[in-house]
């Protein structure tokens, strides 16, 4: 049964974490790197249905990220409707061909080149799941004051990676997608005044044929350094 106490008259619970061994700690880490270490952006998409409970349950899990004082700072829409993902993805293509002829640099097309991408997004069509993030810069009450949120692009930033975690374990295939600027989806979505969009995730079971590029990680001497 789970204790209760006040601290400094603020409810709390006992919490006990699964508890390993030093080898199971390993073994534990070891696959879930591995796991991990599978999952890849793609960009062709499935079109084939995806059950709601599904996409609920991977935001729950994207929920359970840590957050600047418990705030929460996120909103996560679903969009489905074949008419909206349309409209999404046209607008999105738009921002993106202005992207690709003008506002990028030589040096971050050249960058982008080894990945095949240009400004024709139709996975945002295909995909039967958007999953748009929205972050709550601030919380809005009735006819209330603004309340403050915390870290939140780091707060956001958590929650999609849990996100894309819980994607990929699921057996399912996602792509960050980040149109700039991305306004349209505050107008089309019809968002509050306190939300920007934060990343667009395109999500579906894996199609029959997926090419994605031959990219290297980097090895843990190359980016973590020992103190």
């Amino acid at each position: 049964m789970t204790e209760t106490k006040e601290i400094e008259g603020f409810p709390y619970l006992s919490y006990s974490p699964a508890e390993f061994s030093d080898v199971q700690i390993l073994e534990r880490a070891k696959a879930f790197y591995q796991a991990m270490d599978s999952r890849r952006s793609v960009r062709e998409f499935s079109s084939e249905p995806i059950a709601k409970e599904v996409i609920e349950q991977l935001i729950l899990t994207a929920s359970s990220a840590p957050s600047g004082a418990h705030k929460q700072p996120w909103t996560f829409c679903v969009v489905s409707d074949p008419e909206l993902k349309k409209q999404i993805r046209e607008a999105a293509e738009e921002e993106e061909y202005r992207s690709y002829n003008g506002r990028m640099s030589e040096e971050w097309l050249k960058d982008l080149a080894p990945l095949g991408t240009d400004w024709r997004k139709p996975f945002l069509e295909k995909a039967p799941y958007l999953i748009v993030v929205f972050k709550r810069v601030y919380e809005l009450e009735p006819a209330g004051p603004k309340h403050q949120n915390y870290y939140v692009n780091e707060s956001v930033g958590l929650a999609c990676g849990f996100l894309l975690a819980a994607i990929h374990q699921a057996g399912l295939v996602s792509l960050t997608h980040t149109p700039s600027p991305m306004s349209f989806l505050t107008q089309l979505l019809k968002r509050p005044e306190n939300e920007r969009p934060f990343l667009l995730i395109p999500v579906s079971k894996p199609a029959k044929e997926i090419w994605v590029p031959d990219i290297k990680r980097k090895s843990i001497s190359e980016m973590s350094t020992w103190y």
